[in-house]
């Protein structure tokens, strides 16, 4: 869509269920008490996130009355404070999420047969700079919010008076209207608000509508739910003068390149809660989706633990008549440090001037079963292991057991993988684009194909690999190509040669006779005395004459060889 006219609400209403979605599970992610009370249904004074709030009204899909009850939709009790706790576990799958897919960089190498040796070198070379410690950050970023929301956005922006190449910028979902064709992002409008200024409570907002090779910037004075007018020129905003000069009279910028500048990356797809809704198919899947149900119970069970543990204090209950007093109406209280009290004589015995106690139980292992079991499925449902949160304790085993417990894992982080994989080289792709027209990069080709692998999950046991290998070398069945490539699997074919070669150099090396330093097979035995070897001549003939087989052979060894 381009950049839209003057007055008309916004976010646009299409999007209201999706964003609606996004604020639930923003809820459940950020882990705010008040934001989930505002969610579902509670009283609440979240007010903070300048993109989610529009959206706490607006899920149409809810009708009155007919809602399931939710522990954090109930109303607390007047006049007593709330003691509702909230379990992270949201924020703990996607930080899961984002820890088995970037935990380490993936390997991203340039097809040699696409261009020419050096300038491939140059632009691997370049690739890895892409992917620093900053870059690498900025890709994990992507993947917690993207496990968490569902989806988000890749920017690539630059500015030379800050970085010398491009850089990543992540968007949150929320913050983008998409255009899609055949699937695939066509167009976005990029928006956010900006510094309220003196001017009655308006809201600024900047939009940014991106298209193959061009940029279209718009200023907007609105309300909380509307767009507003757009100012006649992006210098009436302070947070936005520098794009003046960027950008002609029309707010355009040419960005020199035949593509956007965004790239979409999905979590999952496909999306179920979506289906049916227009333009929603491409969107991902969140880790939280159809499981809510669930950690709104673990909550609730937390709680009632806790509960048990406040209501579980010792109390005393004491009769009037122990109570000191100074006369009527000044009260009564009563000494704890009091060793001695003298009981009344009454003719009721019925212990009426005893202290009693009352101290309830604590349901330790009734609330620990259930909370282990609401996590277990909480976690099942979500894709993940139990191993995975170390819930299955941390005893040392072996790369298979470890793999075998984290089936479940390590199959979700492989499906993620066939999403993050094409996103992260379209968005390497653009970023290189970048480089060169605007950055000046050198020996850099965008044209380059580019291929990634993501390194093991697991690290298999060296000592299993070990004796692995040494049973196949045993049999005959593999080569030492293929042993240096199963050792190090993060070599190149290259570096595997040079390694076999340095193998074999070393193998013969030690293989050489101490005596025969030019390994000619022959020499002189260096633990036999010369001088006794002289007359070996003789004794040899001798020898021969008792050893026939060996003349004709051994005997003209030495000759053949000399």
């Amino acid at each position: 869509m381009p950049l839209p006219a003057s007055n008309v609400p916004w976010p646009p209403p299409e999007l209201a269920i999706p964003h609606a979605d996004m604020d639930m599970w923003r809820a459940w992610y950020s882990g705010s008490t008040d934001h989930l009370a505002a969610v579902y249904g509670g009283v609440a004074n979240y007010r903070n996130n300048a993109i989610a709030r529009r959206f706490f009204e607006v899920d149409q899909r809810r009708a009155a009355g007919d809602e399931l009850r939710t522990f954090w939709g109930q109303q607390p009790t007047p006049g007593q404070q709330s003691a509702k706790l909230h379990v992270p576990i949201a924020a703990d799958i996607a930080e899961m999420s984002a820890n088995l897919l970037w935990a380490d960089v993936p390997q991203v190498t340039v097809d040699g047969d696409s261009t020419d040796t050096a300038t491939a070198k140059s632009t691997q070379a370049q690739l890895g700079r892409y992917l620093d410690d900053r870059g690498h950050a900025k890709m994990r970023e992507a993947a917690e919010l993207t496990a968490g929301l569902s989806n988000s956005y890749l920017r690539v922006v630059w500015d030379t008076s800050l970085r010398p190449r491009p850089w990543t910028d992540v968007i949150a979902p929320e913050a983008v209207v998409p255009t899609w064709r055949w699937g695939e992002l066509a167009e976005a409008v990029v928006w956010r608000e900006l510094a309220p200024l003196d001017d009655g409570g308006k809201v600024w907002r900047l939009l940014e509508h991106h298209t193959p090779g061009a940029i279209e910037y718009g200023l907007y004075e609105g309300g909380a739910a509307n767009l507003g007018m757009r100012a006649g020129s992006l210098a009436d905003h302070p947070d936005t003068e520098y794009l003046a000069t960027r950008t002609d009279d029309q707010g355009r910028q040419a960005t020199g390149i035949n593509r956007l500048l965004i790239t979409h990356v999905p979590n999952v797809l496909p999306n179920r809660i979506w289906d049916g809704i227009p333009n929603m198919a491409p969107l991902g899947r969140s880790d939280l989706s159809g499981v809510e149900p669930f950690m709104d119970a673990l909550d609730e069970t937390w709680t009632s633990w806790m509960r048990d543990l406040r209501l579980g204090k010792a109390r005393i209950l004491l009769p009037q008549s122990m109570l000191d007093t100074d006369g009527p109406g000044t009260g009564g209280s009563f000494n704890l440090e009091k060793e001695v009290t003298v009981a009344l004589n009454m003719l009721d015995e019925g212990g009426k001037d005893s202290i009693s106690e009352v101290q309830f139980s604590i349901r330790v292992d009734d609330h620990e079963r259930t909370t282990k079991a609401l996590r277990k499925q909480i976690l099942s449902s979500a894709g993940y292991s139990a191993q995975s949160f170390g819930d299955e304790g941390t005893v040392a085993v072996t790369a298979t057991e470890v793999a075998a417990r984290k089936e479940e894992s390590l199959a979700t982080r492989g499906t993620k993988i066939l999403y993050q994989r094409p996103a992260m080289l379209d968005h390497l792709t653009t970023m290189m684009m970048v480089d060169v027209t605007h950055c000046g990069a050198k020996g850099v080709d965008p044209a380059a194909e580019l291929t990634a692998s993501w390194p093991q999950a697991v690290q298999p046991d060296p000592e299993a690999t070990a004796r692995t290998l040494q049973l196949l070398d045993s049999a005959g069945a593999i080569s030492d190509f293929i042993k240096v490539k199963w050792r190090s699997p993060d070599l190149d074919d290259e570096e595997v040669a040079a390694e076999v070669r340095r193998i074999r150099d070393d193998q013969r090396a030690d293989n050489i006779p101490a005596g025969d330093p030019y390994n000619t097979g022959g020499g002189i035995d260096p633990n036999v005395d010369q001088e006794e070897g002289a007359e070996g001549p003789e004794a040899g003939a001798d020898e021969g004459l008792d050893k026939p087989d060996e003349e004709e052979g051994g005997g003209s060894r030495g000759l053949a060889v000399a």
